[in-house]
């Protein structure tokens, strides 16, 4: 059986002390950045793994953290799902899923992950507002994405709102005389950040605003809510990708198409979006970015420093169906 690589190979392969490996480690503020680089470079270069357990006994860490989310079901949850998962085995952790679909359910997953000695958890955007007002465990370190300031959180989020305007500005000068909208659930907030960039945009060009139209995020709702659009309409916002999808269905069984007759832009940039017919044009998330923020967050609290509020711009992606 191979020998199991210790700290005093890794500290060698980095001319450094085996103190500085623990302290890379255990990520202590202590170490200055080239100094960590190397150590990092060594550890990968040696396939240094930590043993938890003894870890856990020494520091009272299990490099173990949490994840709340109210459903996997959506693309963009299960997204940031792997995203966060990524960014967590990047850095040495440990990943624990919890789906609550109440704010009962929330409370317990605390509880659960705080009796399990879960170092932090990021709570995953529908999540955030069950959070909201319930008691969390001191102890217990917590990101949330998508989500207004709070004191007890740290927040991570993408410009929902800046998304949704470059969107409408973009069919606007089109020619279109104003935009429809397929707004996300009525409880998410990344939906009514959507719907607000939306509506600053139309209001700044001085153009109507029609009613929105409201769906659940997903492609079947999108359809449903599309049958709802006037005749007139010739250009739609989707609050995501799969609704969209839902949108360009309904149109074609309208005999309308996209994007002569009406132009659609989404929300997500999905991985099958450039699949859609024709491909859609939409509005980029950086899941990855999201999913590195919250879990480097998440660290750095863990560790005791501050984690400022990060927000990730996202993208126009200009593709055939706008």
């Amino acid at each position: 059986m191979a020998r199991r690589v210790s700290m005093a190979d890794v500290a060698a392969a980095a001319g450094v002390s085996a103190q500085t490996v623990s302290r890379v480690v255990n990520d202590s503020p202590r170490v200055d950045p080239a100094t960590r680089a190397k150590v990092e470079t060594a550890m990968a270069a040696l396939d240094y793994r930590m043993h938890r357990a003894a870890r856990a006994l020494r520091t009272g860490r299990t490099d173990t953290i949490g994840l709340i989310v109210s459903t996997l079901a959506t693309v963009g949850n299960s997204r940031m799902l792997q995203a966060i998962a990524d960014a967590a085995s990047a850095r040495g952790f440990a990943l624990t899923v919890v789906t609550a679909s109440g704010r009962e359910a929330v409370a317990d997953g605390f509880e659960r992950l705080h009796d399990q000695g879960i170092d932090g958890a990021v709570i995953l955007n529908e999540a955030t507002a069950l959070a909201r007002g319930l008691d969390v465990p001191e102890d217990l370190a917590l990101v949330v994405v998508d989500s207004p300031p709070d004191e007890r959180f740290a927040v991570v989020q993408t410009d929902h709102a800046a998304g949704a305007r470059a969107a409408t500005a973009h069919l606007l000068a089109s020619g279109h005389a104003t935009v429809h909208h397929v707004a996300g659930p009525a409880d998410s907030y990344a939906a009514a950040e959507r719907e607000r960039g939306w509506r600053e945009a139309l209001a700044d060009a001085g153009r109507e605003t029609p009613e929105p139209l409201r769906g659940d995020w997903t492609a079947a709702s999108g359809h449903a809510a599309a049958a709802g659009l006037p005749a007139s309409a010739t250009a739609v916002f989707a609050a995501n990708d799969q609704m969209a999808l839902g949108v360009l269905r309904a149109l074609a069984d309208a005999g309308r198409r996209v994007p002569e007759d009406v132009a659609v832009i989404g929300f997500d940039d999905v991985e099958d979006a450039v699949e859609y017919r024709p491909p859609l044009t939409t509005i980029r998330q950086d899941f990855d970015a999201l999913g590195t923020s919250a879990v480097d967050s998440l660290v750095a609290l863990i560790g005791g420093r501050p984690a400022e509020p990060v927000v990730v711009t996202p993208t126009l992606v200009e593709r055939a169906s706008a």
